[in-house]
């Protein structure tokens, strides 16, 4: 396929006027740079893009002409870049983008600017439909919503959500097929998408998955997005390490002997564990990391053992405190990294059990953590058979928040 995208800049923008100080919303700043440039480099960094078309307003062509060029001079993008004024409507300035288009282009893609955050998975699916065959694609994500008709101010009637879904872009098309769509609507025909004209020609359009996060910035609301996305995202990484004692029959300890659990499994068969909480000491372990990875100070800050609230308490809702807590401070966990260091039990037959346990209690998917385990060759604490050690490391991404949530 010879692909194209047709970047659609050239909105007015007018329920953001206000909000904006005027500023039409594709020329809004993110990182510094305007906010069609995001969508841009995105298309840019698919192997299949050849070149991208940007319609920018009539009346600011030669200024935003002047700037991408700028831009270009500086970032090149390594496809071919060119430009074109939009119309009156929507439609128009799709019509005008496909005109730009070079004659061996045979696929193009149309893209709403005020849609920065597309990624290339999404772009990719929408490709990948259009080489299977389908000549019009759009991304899509289902109604959560009830959705009402409504007339003169009353419902008329409640639409089935099952049967609904809400449209997004970039929408994929042989060029051909919107060019004959075009020709058919006329200028009797407004549309709010590009999909619509191929309905209305009484051709298929096929649906893909589309993105939560491909958002359209359309509502003053929506501005807090674009200053939370263009905060500096600082990697971080917390470590976690802690350790517990067994428990000795012929010498009770000050602490409960507690069933020992790893990673909120229990391992049946093996040594007692003194501790105030349930003594999960992976769990343990995992929570410093995850406060390591916000500065919040450690478990025992938290959670003292001197507090008779915590007696017993299950572990994972130390680790699920320490979650929210990191989350009001702008983490988003990427990577857990876990070693259990023991000469018993024998951690290999429940590795994989103890490893969904925690993906499952961090709301990550498996791929993302690790567990394994090592003895001490005899040595140590740990080397005697009198007790257990954990480490963890969790690495993720940290984002600026308005302010940070109080010490512990």
């Amino acid at each position: 396929m010879s692909v194209w995208t047709v970047l659609l800049a050239a909105g007015s923008g007018t329920r953001l006027a206000e909000a904006s100080g005027g500023v039409k919303k594709q020329f809004l700043r993110l990182a510094g740079k305007p906010l069609y440039w995001r969508a841009l480099t995105t298309f840019a960094k698919c192997p299949e893009m050849a070149g991208i078309v940007v319609v920018f307003p009539p009346d600011e062509l030669d200024e935003a002409r002047r700037e991408l060029e700028a831009l270009l001079a500086t970032h090149d993008p390594g496809l071919a870049v060119a430009v074109t004024a939009g119309g009156a409507r929507r439609q128009d300035s799709v019509a005008n983008g496909l005109a730009a288009l070079p004659a061996d282009c045979r696929t193009v893609l149309v893209h709403d600017a005020a849609r920065p955050f597309v990624d290339a998975a999404l772009i990719a699916r929408v490709l990948d439909a259009l080489a299977a065959g389908a000549g019009a694609v759009i991304p899509a994500l289902p109604v959560t919503d009830t959705v009402k008709e409504v007339r003169d101010g009353l419902v008329a009637r409640t639409l089935d959500r099952g049967a609904l879904a809400a449209a997004q872009t970039p929408q994929g098309f042989d060029v051909r097929l919107l060019r004959q769509a075009f020709a058919q609507a006329g200028e009797d025909v407004d549309v709010t998408d590009d999909a619509s004209l191929i309905e209305h020609l009484g051709q298929p359009v096929t649906i893909v998955a589309g993105s939560p996060e491909n958002r359209k910035i359309t509502n003053p609301e929506d501005l807090a997005l674009l200053a939370e996305r263009a905060a500096p995202v600082h990697p971080v990484v917390g470590y976690g390490y802690d350790v517990h004692r067994y428990a000795d029959p012929q010498k009770p300890g000050k602490q409960p002997a507690r069933p020992m659990k790893l990673g909120g499994y229990p391992i049946l068969g093996a040594p007692e564990v003194l501790a105030h909480s349930d003594g999960d000491v992976l769990l343990h372990a995992l929570t410093d990391a995850i406060l390591g990875c916000v500065a919040a100070g450690d478990i025992g800050t938290l959670f003292p053992d001197s507090n008779p609230d915590f007696d017993n308490m299950a572990s994972g809702v130390f680790v699920s405190e320490a979650l929210l807590l990191a989350r009001s401070r702008g983490l988003t966990i990427s990577h857990v990294d876990l070693t259990i260091i023991a000469q018993i039990p024998r951690i290999g037959p429940h590795a994989q059990a103890i490893r969904l346990n925690v993906a499952a209690l961090l709301g990550l998917d498996r791929s993302r953590v690790n567990v394994k385990a090592t003895t001490e060759e005899g040595l140590g604490f740990t080397g005697e058979k009198k007790g257990i050690k954990a480490v963890a490391v969790v690495t993720g991404l940290r984002r600026p928040v308005d302010a940070d949530a109080p010490a512990p």
